[in-house]
């Protein structure tokens, strides 16, 4: 062997001990997600302190998973743990611009990033109900509370706040689709309380076969507005639920006069309303968005029928309906009135008799 050769096959060797040493090096992950080091110990509830421990299995379903442990925790010394606390990071660091926005808001004075946000569980806008949104509020504003408050000017309170995200209203958010999750009564009540289907028993009811293939039963990865109204006449215990949810996920949190005139909302034929998903849950907690067929919001009737909007919520059975109602209303008087113009000469000779 040739000594540019050895000299290449040292320099190899080199090169793999140095990368198993580095990828291995004590306190975190690499930028290509290897996190095994950290979660080895931070992954085990016996391991460390409560408040340390990180779920491995949700964890690597996270936005941040990618990035590697690395990315936030640069500062932990090579030889953690050595007893001394280690600094938190800084979510400034990558979300400068999410930082100055939120500064505006109502919520700057009230809490930092990880009131709201575990870094360690925080996934993808799209890939969060807009009910899991609103369960994040929750932990600060009661829900019985919030009703009853909104209640004060806004009809029918409990179903604004159940059908839309908190942020739709308290953001400055323009832009906005329908997002359909699919929900399932408790214990299969008519009645019962609605909540969105877990992915487990979804699963179960598809035979194996994948969640959206319930709905989409051509599986072009579309979803028809002939497939809706089959999956809504059909489907007993199943049934799609619609939130208004911006596209674009402000941090600014106010209170805007806009959103307390209807017509933000409830204007005639809004054609971003048009826009609709159906959001399928994924065996990693995330939800699959699956392009819906345009006007699925307006043909409310058939297409969503738990997402109604008066005003832009055209359907031509609900008119048909509509008129048939007025017609009907007007037979009795219109045809009393009609006979008793016929019959006036002999109603004015019988008077004339009498």
């Amino acid at each position: 062997m040739s000594l540019l050769a050895k000299l290449a096959l040292c320099a190899w060797a080199l090169a793999g001990l140095i990368a198993q040493a580095n990828a291995w090096g004590f306190s975190y992950g690499d930028q290509t997600a290897n996190n095994q080091v950290c979660l080895s110990c931070h992954g085990k509830t016996g391991e460390v302190p409560k408040g340390t421990y990180i779920d491995p299995q949700r964890f690597t379903q996270t936005a941040h998973a990618n990035l590697g442990c690395e990315a936030c925790h640069a500062t932990v010394p090579a030889n953690h743990p050595d007893g001394n606390k280690v600094p938190k990071a800084d979510c400034r660091e990558c979300h400068s611009g999410i930082s100055e926005e939120y500064a505006r808001g109502l919520h700057a004075s009230k809490t930092s990033c990880n009131g709201c946000h575990n870094p360690h569980l925080v996934q993808n806008p799209k890939d969060v109900s807009g009910q899991e949104i609103n369960m994040i509020c929750s932990n600060c504003h009661n829900s019985l509370e919030m009703t009853a408050k909104h209640g004060e000017w806004l009809p029918q309170s409990e179903l604004h706040l159940r059908m839309l995200p908190c942020i739709t209203c308290h953001t400055g958010a323009r832009d906005y689709y329908i997002s359909m999750y699919i929900v399932k009564s408790k214990g299969d009540s008519r009645f019962g309380k609605r909540e969105v289907a877990e992915y487990d028993e979804l699963k179960t009811m598809a035979g194996g076969r994948p969640i959206v293939s319930l709905i989409d039963t051509n599986r072009d990865n579309y979803v028809s507005l002939e497939e809706l109204r089959v999956f809504n006449r059909t489907q007993t215990s199943l049934h799609l639920y619609g939130m208004m949810t911006p596209a674009t996920v402000s941090h600014k949190f106010e209170i805007l006069d806009s959103r307390r005139n209807c017509s933000f909302c409830h204007t005639s034929g809004s054609g971003p309303m048009q826009t609709s998903f159906i959001a399928v849950p994924e065996a990693d907690g995330t939800f699959l968005r699956v392009p819906v067929e345009k006007g699925a919001v307006l043909d409310a009737l058939y297409a969503a029928p738990d997402f109604y909007m008066m005003g832009s919520t055209k359907n031509a059975k609900l008119n048909q309906i509509g008129l048939a109602i007025i017609c009907c209303g007007l037979i009795m008087p219109v045809g009393h009135g009609f006979v008793r113009f016929l019959t006036r000469k002999n109603r004015k000779q019988k008077e004339h008799q009498s």
